[in-house]
C-alpha cells in the first residue's frame, strides 16, 4: 500500500460513493435550447449536466455549465441554440471509461479525479451509474469530496 493511498484509506475510512449521497443526475437532450439547460443547472445549483439521447436515454456527453458560461460570453454559442453546439461529447469508440458506482471506494474516487485510475488525466466530475451502465444515478464532483471530508468527524 502507497503512502498517498493509506492517507486516503485514513479520511475516507472505507466510505464509497453512496456515502456522498450525491444528487440526482439532471440530464438534458442535445436538442434543447441552451436557455432552457441553463435555467435547469442555475435552479438546482449543478455545475455539469448530462446529456442522453432522446431515443434510447443513453449517455452522449455533458455541458459543463462554467464552460458553457464562458462560451456564451465569447459568443462561440448563444441562448437560442442547441444544447448539442456546446455539449462535451463523449468518445465511443477506442477508449475505455472508469466505471464509477455507488458502490466505488472513495480512494478510486480521488484517483479518478486526479488522473490516477487507468491513466486518463485529472477529471471535474464522475458520472454514477448502476454497475451495468444502464442508468446515470448521479454526478459526483471534486467539491463532493471536500465537502465529505469537512464535515466527517475526525
Amino acid at each position: 500500500m502507497s503512502q498517498s493511498t493509506s492517507e486516503w484509506a485514513l479520511k475516507y475510512r472505507g466510505a464509497t460513493v453512496e456515502d456522498l449521497d450525491p444528487p440526482p443526475a439532471l440530464s438534458t437532450k442535445p436538442t434543447e435550447l441552451i436557455s432552457y439547460a441553463l435555467m435547469n443547472a442555475y435552479e438546482r445549483d449543478y455545475s455539469h449536466l448530462t446529456v442522453v439521447s432522446e431515443e434510447t436515454r443513453a449517455l452522449l456527453g455533458y455541458l459543463n455549465i462554467p464552460r458553457l458560461k464562458e462560451m456564451l460570453k465569447n459568443g462561440y454559442v448563444h441562448e437560442t441554440d442547441h444544447v448539442e453546439k456546446a455539449m462535451q461529447k463523449f468518445q465511443r469508440s477506442g477508449k475505455v471509461y472508469k466505471v464509477i458506482t455507488m458502490d466505488t471506494p472513495l480512494e478510486e474516487l480521488e484517483a479518478f479525479f486526479t488522473g490516477g485510475v487507468e491513466g486518463g488525466g485529472p477529471q471535474d466530475f464522475a458520472v454514477v451509474t448502476d454497475n451495468n451502465r444502464r442508468f446515470v444515478l448521479g454526478v459526483a464532483t471534486k467539491g463532493d469530496l471536500e465537502e465529505f471530508v469537512k464535515r466527517r468527524p475526525a
